[in-house]
C-alpha cells in the first residue's frame, strides 16, 4: 500500500479496483488544518481522468501490474497474437486495446505489454518502424526546401503526412508514439 505522502507524478495506484496513473500532483498546506495532496488521475484502461484530494493518513492500494516483453506474431480476427520470448506462450490482445498502434505492428517485433491482473491494458511498440509507402502523389523534382506536406498511405492503409519529395515505394521511418513521419530511409 501507498500512503498519501508517497504520491508523486507518474506513480500508478489502484482506485476502486482499477489502475490509475497520477498525471498531476500538488502538495497543499493551508494555514490551519492538515496538509492535502491534490492529484489528477488517468484511468489506464479507459483513459478517463478524475481529480482526487488525499489527506496524509489516507492509504492507496498498489495495482497488480506486470510488464512482459513479447514478440508480435500474427493477426487473428479482431485479435493480435503475441508470443513470449522465453516460454512461447501466446497472448491474444484485442484490436480495441491496441487502437491506432495496430497499424504499426511488424511481424516478430519486440513489444512491451503491461498487464493488470493478467489482462493486457497497454502495449508499447518499438519507437520507430520502417514502412514502404504504398500510394502517394508523385513529388516534383526539387521540392525539398519547403515544409509542405502531402498525404501518403502505407501498406496497411494508414495515412501519414510526408514531405513532397517522398514517392510511392520509398521506405520511411515512422514514430509509433505520434504516428508521424520521421525520415526517409531509402528511395524506391
Amino acid at each position: 500500500m501507498f500512503s498519501a505522502s508517497d504520491l508523486k507524478k507518474g506513480l500508478k495506484v489502484q482506485v476502486d479496483g482499477e489502475p490509475w496513473a497520477i498525471t498531476e500532483f500538488e502538495f497543499c498546506k493551508p494555514g490551519k488544518g492538515t496538509s492535502l495532496y491534490r492529484c489528477k488521475l488517468k484511468n489506464m484502461i479507459t483513459g478517463s481522468t478524475i481529480d482526487r484530494t488525499y489527506r496524509p493518513t489516507d492509504k492507496l492500494d498498489k495495482p497488480d501490474l506486470e510488464e512482459k516483453e513479447m514478440y508480435y506474431s500474427y493477426a487473428e480476427n479482431d485479435f493480435f497474437v503475441f508470443s513470449d520470448a522465453e516460454t512461447f506462450e501466446e497472448m491474444h490482445v484485442s484490436a480495441k486495446t491496441l487502437g491506432r498502434d495496430a497499424y504499426f505492428l511488424i511481424e516478430n517485433s519486440l513489444c512491451k505489454i503491461l498487464l493488470f491482473n493478467g489482462l493486457p491494458i497497454e502495449i508499447t511498440l518499438p519507437t520507430f518502424i520502417e514502412k514502404v509507402i504504398a500510394d502517394t502523389e508523385p513529388g516534383a523534382r526539387g521540392d525539398t526546401a519547403t515544409n509542405v506536406l502531402k498525404t501518403a498511405k502505407i501498406d496497411n492503409g494508414y495515412e501519414i503526412q510526408v514531405p513532397l519529395f517522398i514517392n510511392t515505394g520509398d521506405l520511411v521511418k515512422i514514430d509509433t508514439r505520434t504516428g508521424l513521419y520521421a525520415e526517409r530511409v531509402s528511395k524506391a
